[in-house]
């Protein structure tokens, strides 16, 4: 049977036929090779897309734990952009391979159906002409059925222009003076970048962390040749133009009866080194007790975490700060202290975190089915998170309402569970060792019980100092500062910030990420609101390139100092 065959024809049209038969035969292992490579990327593409989606739900669920989870996700977004493009072109050699034969079958992936084409978008209808005769039998009498619409995602690539303005000169024939109208408006005096450039080359250098040189490089592509030493002579020239917004900015925040203030390490270009950095941010949020405020953030640099820095940056404010125990504070809530006090309010999330992380059971069961050591839950963790976690079912009751009355239900009710709490914890601490790690945690709170219970004599104070943290997430990134060595002390205030403050009266959990860039004429007055709801006009943040040694980010719903209408 093998001998039969493998025998070659003798004659040459037997040979053309057996000739033709492999081919078909290579022909269709080559599809079916290209059909199971594409249906395999497409494993592998559906996969890297669930782990993704996985990865970004528990992030929603249980919250960002670290930075390495932020890196965790990019880099699987990253993973995902790969081998999503693998498998379109996988499947589109499958195709390929496929069209050659008619006896294997075609592989198609299963796309999900995607809105991809915005409402606001401006729509550009192209109708082709209709045929005047019958493809068919050439007949002229036609009549329309109907019509099928195409739709076409298409960008305009950025235009450049020059713009002349002409100032015609008149002389007077009575007295020979010489007329003209006045010269227009220049961002930099003297300068001749317009205002919407100016305004791409800030936000792409400190929203999007692109350098000078980068854009310098992509410019000249496009036809613009533009010196990188010019470029850097218009940031230092709109630094100067944007101080006077950076400074009615710090007005208006330490104009708060309220602070959160918080700080986190930034990365920093040094030479032939990465330093490590300080960001402090101070939010003004008026509205969790019924403030009409517009809430807003000013962050600080500076190249370490010494108390001098925030004893400087509030040097002339007085009222409430919310804050964590760290040690540059205690200056500023001493009694002496000119030009007033500043009363601490500690927050009840960094208490209650050590007490949580040991009665995370979902945690401790995470850890049991990877194989890890497991976690020891302790009972009277348990019970302390459960009567914290009681007084913040409280605060959500009343957040929004104004100070008298959320002082009014505090007294009633949750006066009464901070007095059990303490006493069940001072009874509990007795029995444990110095060194126990319950006993450090509620020694944490006892050093500090009246900057801890502040809030229940007063209205104003937030039982967390959440505000200031999420006013960091922005900043707390592994994303470069594109600073050259030293100089990120100076440009440090341009770092791009996402969310000043979230919306705590909506009851909306989720980050706003609606921003826009401000460019045009109105590069200080507004941002574009085109084709924008008025609730996401409302919401929106914007982002201010500020020049002084701070970055301002400030939501302008009711600003007073940008208006949504104008």
């Amino acid at each position: 049977m093998d001998a039969d065959r493998d025998a070659v024809p003798d004659d040459i049209a037997g040979l053309k036929e057996a000739l033709a038969v492999e081919r078909a035969k290579a022909l269709e292992v080559v599809a079916e090779l290209a059909v199971a490579r594409a249906k395999a990327s497409e494993d592998g593409a559906l996969i890297a897309q669930q782990k993704l989606r996985i990865a970004k739900l528990e992030r929603q669920i249980y919250g960002q734990r670290s930075e390495r989870s932020s890196r965790l996700i990019d880099q699987l977004a990253l993973t995902f952009e790969e081998l999503e493009a693998d498998a379109t072109e996988d499947e589109l050699a499958a195709e390929r391979a496929v069209a050659r034969t008619t006896t294997v079958r075609g592989f198609i992936r299963k796309r999900a159906e995607r809105q991809t084409f915005p409402e606001h978008l401006p729509r550009e209808r192209v109708v082709i002409d209709p045929p005047t005769v019958c493809g068919c039998c050439g007949g002229t009498r036609l009549r329309k059925l109907g019509a099928d619409v195409t739709r076409t995602l298409e960008a305009i690539p950025r235009q450049w222009k020059v713009v002349e303005t002409v100032r015609e000169k008149f002389t007077c024939r009575d007295c020979e003076k010489i007329s003209q109208a006045p010269a227009p408006f220049h961002v930099i005096a003297r300068g001749w970048a317009g205002p919407s450039l100016l305004a791409m080359i800030l936000y792409e250098k400190f929203g999007q962390h692109q350098p000078l040189n980068r854009q310098a490089e992509r410019y000249a592509l496009e036809g613009v040749p533009i010196s990188l030493s010019t470029m850097a002579d218009a940031v230092g020239a709109c630094c100067t133009v944007l101080e006077p917004l950076s400074l009615l900015l710090e007005a208006h925040v330490m104009a708060a009866e309220r602070l959160h203030g918080d700080d986190t390490t930034v990365p920093v270009l040094a030479l032939g080194k990465c330093d490590v950095a300080r960001c402090w941010v101070y939010v003004k949020d008026d509205r969790p007790f019924g403030g009409s405020d517009p809430p807003a953030a000013m962050f600080y640099y500076s190249r370490d975490r010494s108390g001098e820095h925030p004893q400087a940056h509030l040097a002339n404010y007085t009222g409430i700060l919310q804050a964590d125990a760290f040690g540059g504070y205690i200056k500023l809530y001493e009694p002496e202290r000119s030009p007033g006090l500043i009363r601490e309010a500690a927050c009840w999330v960094h208490a209650r975190r050590p007490f949580f992380a040991m009665a995370d059971l979902e945690e401790n069961a995470r850890r049991k089915a990877a194989g890890k050591k497991e976690i020891v839950i302790s009972p009277v963790a348990m019970e302390i998170v459960r009567r914290i976690d009681a007084l913040f079912e409280i605060e959500r009751s009343i957040n929004g309402q104004n100070a008298d009355q959320r002082k009014v239900v505090r007294q009633a009710q949750s006066a009464p569970l901070v007095a059990d709490l303490e006493a069940y914890m001072r009874e509990r601490c007795a029995k444990l060792s110095r060194g126990h790690d319950l006993a450090k945690a509620m020694n944490y709170m006892f050093k500090r019980w009246a900057s801890f219970t502040r809030f229940l004599d007063d209205g104003r104070v937030c039982l967390s100092n959440n505000a200031a943290e999420r006013a960091l997430r922005g900043i707390a990134s592994l994303e470069s500062l594109c600073a050259p060595s030293l100089s990120a002390c100076k440009h440090w205030k341009r770092v791009r910030v996402n969310v000043a403050t979230r919306a705590t009266l909506s009851g909306d959990r989720r980050f706003d990420r609606l921003g826009f860039q401000i460019g045009g004429p109105n590069l200080t007055g507004r941002s574009c609101t085109a084709g924008r709801t008025p609730l996401e006009t409302r919401r929106r943040i914007i982002w201010l390139e500020t020049p002084s040694a701070f970055a301002a980010s400030i939501c302008v719903s009711h600003s007073p100092f940008f208006s949504a209408e104008r």
